[in-house]
């Protein structure tokens, strides 16, 4: 038992949500915890819904139905409700309904704040406005919106009827927007005028107009006004093109509505969201996550694994496109906690942006993602040392594997060694995590406490045998749970295909995994990504965390390219630091940092340097992406790229390196 670096005090155990869990259920601890969950999971989830108090209009008569088989496993059948319920309604005659729901701050500067009662209003008038329109169950409504306070409105307002939201990325161009309403047979959109995007006013209702030339089935499209200052002096958004028989007004169309609608009752498998992630190559796959799914799942995962409680304040800088956009208004709203969000970036228009709102929005709970840090760390700890972290209860993470270099960092200078590092991973098809840690967890550098209860997660070899301490597989879910998306929208042939088609009645979730001897759970990358060399396989970010250990190179990606005699060689494509000289005797230095840590094998061929990789909103590095640019392939769907131009800069390095 040696290596761990953090362990919770018996009164901070004693005092949090998992450890009230597991006595609840009567476990003895986490582990009796899991067995339990994986002897009777009908019984786990029926307690786990109890204890979140999710609250049904007509109670469930059967918790899990599996006769059409593990994939398309149905949830509290019998049962219906409205997830709004749960955000907004509970809260109604509470201290709570008078407490802020909603801080925001835009680029600008400018600030607002919701309460309860005000968000409850809010959603209501606007969905009220909806139905007017003719819109109710079953309608899928596009959200094409920054993180402004209005962008919870309208998603809980579509909840709140019974249509379906389609969240959509707020750097999508029209076409990739056109393929998504297209997909989803959207009828109706809730976009914006505007947004401000690192000091550059950007247009969204001219996107979203050319988008829709393309997109029969939208009859509707409601657009708020913004009154950010930075857009006053925007020529598109002075005199915006209006269509009388579609356009619609926010402003005007909530102006006689009443305070409070009363939420349309759907069957508790109605889907809630359609959210699509980008596949590999071809068109995007839509999820669907469902009413009583999508909360449950990721309302466990946070408010009793993460501990996340109502007192807190939860900053977790996203996009409204990506899952963690719903996730932060779902959970805040069942806890009872107040969410911050952020128009921009977390390092514009000032480096210690980020740092700053923690201490002015008095933050308790920060999501973060590895990139993220590993962004932030190359201006050093100036920008962090200037503000007061004193305040936060968890710091959090997902997106990708950690290296040892970024978890530290941010271990001893966000957290300073006293605030717990939670690691989590899943996905938006999972609703939430496969594995994460807890208050009962002593941690690791980059590791992950356990599997989640109720997932039945395994690591697997080829052969469908399950791994031995130290050992890499696939990660993998033994049983069906609660939040796994419903399908692949219009396609269950691809469903089956990419999650139940390589062990049979077994989930494959796409991630190598391996566990040490003392439990610990890694993420080693993507198994996509996953390179064997001299019969060795390794993820990338084992290479990327010894590269950036040099501290040379700020990021990395390494990629596996064909190799006549080893089958596989690697290349690192990197972003050096700032001074450091972009030659040959910089690229030996990385090659023998790999080779040191892993072996002569594992010694990068070709090394590359670029100023920036292609990433996503929520800053994930596109490796496939970058093996594609590398290779002159096709690199298949890049919508979900903040910075496509990257693309370009890869592929000429690439050339010009031979």
């Amino acid at each position: 038992m040696s290596g761990f670096v953090w362990r919770a005090e018996p009164s901070v155990i004693a005092e949090s949500n998992i450890q009230r869990f597991i006595e609840t259920l009567g476990a003895g601890d986490y582990d009796d915890l899991l067995a339990k969950a994986a002897a009777d999971p009908d019984w786990f989830w029926d307690q786990t819904i109890r204890f979140m108090d999710y609250r049904f209009e007509k109670p469930y008569d059967q918790v899990r139905d599996l006769s059409d088989g593990a994939p398309w496993a149905k949830w509290c059948k019998g049962g219906t409700t409205n997830a709004t319920l749960n955000f907004l309604d509970k809260h109604r005659g509470t201290p709570t309904y008078q407490k802020d729901a909603v801080r925001f701050e835009a680029e600008s500067g400018a600030v607002r704040a919701w309460t309860y009662q005000e968000l409850d209003r809010q959603t209501c008038r606007l969905a009220a406005g909806l139905q007017s329109l003719g819109l109710g169950p079953g309608d899928k409504v596009g959200i094409y919106m920054p993180m402004v306070p209005e962008v919870v409105a309208a998603f809980f307002a579509t909840v709140r009827i019974g249509a379906v939201a389609v969240p959509l990325f707020s750097g999508f161009g029209h076409e990739a927007i056109a393929t998504r309403l297209n997909d989803a047979g959207a009828t109706a959109v809730i976009t914006i005028d505007g947004t401000v995007r690192r000091g550059r006013p950007i247009p969204m209702k001219p996107v979203m107009d050319d988008a829709l030339a393309n997109v029969p089935t939208v009859r509707h499209q409601v657009v708020l006004r913004s009154n950010d200052e930075e857009l006053e002096d925007l020529e598109d958004l002075e005199d915006l093109p209006w269509q009388d028989d579609r356009d619609h007004d926010w402003a005007s169309l909530v102006a006689d509505k009443p305070d409070d609608v009363p939420a349309v009752i759907v069957d508790a498998e109605h889907p809630l969201l359609l959210v699509y992630t980008s596949g590999t190559s071809g068109k995007p796959k839509g999820t669907i996550l469902t009413h009583v799914g999508f909360p449950v799942k990721i309302g466990f995962d946070l408010l009793v694994c993460m501990d996340l409680k109502p007192e807190d304040k939860m900053m977790w800088i996203s996009d409204f496109g990506w899952v963690v956009g719903p996730m932060i208004t779902t959970v805040c709203t069942m806890a009872g906690a107040t969410m911050v969000l952020v128009e921009g970036t977390p390092d514009y228009p000032e480096p210690d942006r980020m740092w700053r709102l923690c201490q002015e929005q008095e933050v308790s709970f920060l999501g973060v993602a590895p990139t993220t840090i590993r962004g932030l760390m190359r201006g050093g700890t100036d920008d962090i040392e200037k503000w007061d972290l004193s305040g936060l209860h968890v710091v959090a993470s997902t997106g990708e594997p950690w290296t040892d270099e970024a978890w530290n960092w941010c271990f001893e200078h966000v957290c300073h060694r006293r605030v717990p590092l939670f690691n989590w991973i899943g996905g938006t098809e999972i609703s939430g995590g496969i594995l994460v840690s807890t208050m009962v967890h002593p941690l690791k550098p980059c590791c992950f406490g356990g599997s989640v209860p109720g997932m039945e997660a395994d690591i697997l070899d080829e052969a469908g045998q399950p791994t031995a301490a130290g050992e890499v597989g696939e990660l993998v879910l033994r049983a069906p749970s609660i939040g796994l998306t419903r399908g692949v929208w219009g396609d269950p042939e691809r469903y089956i295909e990419t999650y139940w088609s390589q062990y049979p009645g077994i989930w494959r979730h796409g991630d190598w995994a391996s566990r040490d001897e003392d439990g610990l759970w890694y993420i080693h990358g993507r198994s996509d990504d996953t390179m064997k060399i001299g019969g060795k396989r390794t993820g990338p970010a084992e290479i990327e965390g010894l590269v950036m250990a040099t501290g040379l190179i700020t990021e990395a990606a390494a990629i596996g390219l064909p190799d006549p005699r080893a089958g596989q060689s690697v290349m690192c494509v990197c972003i050096p630091a700032p001074g450091v000289a972009w030659d040959d005797a910089t690229a030996n230095q990385v090659r023998d940092a790999v080779a040191a840590g892993l072996g002569h094998a594992f010694r990068p061929k070709d090394v590359i340097f670029v100023a920036d990789l292609p990433k996503t909103r929520n800053m994930k590095i596109m490796r496939r992406v970058v093996k594609a640019a590398v290779q002159g392939q096709d690199p298949g769907d890049l919508t979900a790229l903040v910075n496509p131009d990257a693309v370009d800069e890869v592929a000429r390095a690439a050339g010009a390196a031979g």
